[in-house]
């Protein structure tokens, strides 16, 4: 994570249901030594626990200083989408479900910056752990 880059959903809500519009903005918060070369916001979900680990991007948008106008990400950028129904959020013993929004710099040199926006889609009860038979 990072604090160079952040992300705000909209109301600051955390929890939203399939078919709602998701929205809210990004923005660079400091100036950085090298110009961005690329920027990309996601939103997707991925999978976490036990076996292989699951992600699928549901909205993407690129800015790319080669492609595009001059840009300043000093000042927010506006996303928005409708979420789907499915896959909810999962709060499960073995596996996860988790859904944000990711935003990624790349720079010309060095490690792109990274920063996530977690979010729940749906209502599901977390699972609890079975408790042994005595």
């Amino acid at each position: 994570m990072n604090d160079a880059v952040s992300i705000s959903l909209d109301g600051h809500r955390r929890t939203y249901q399939p078919g709602e519009i998701l929205s809210g903005e990004y923005r660079i918060e400091r100036m950085l030594a090298v110009e961005p070369s690329a920027v990309e916001l996601s939103v997707l979900w991925h999978t976490e626990g036990q076996g292989d680990e699951d992600l699928a991007v549901h909205h993407f948008e690129r800015w790319s200083r080669e492609q595009d106008e001059p840009a300043d990400f000093r000042r927010p950028r506006r996303f928005q989408t409708c979420l789907p129904n499915s896959p909810l959020s999962y709060q499960g013993v073995i596996v996860k479900i988790r859904w944000c929004v990711r935003v990624r710099v790349f720079l010309a040199r060095g490690k792109p910056l990274l920063a996530e926006q977690p979010f729940q889609l749906g209502s599901l009860t977390a699972a609890s752990a079975a408790l042994p038979v005595e």
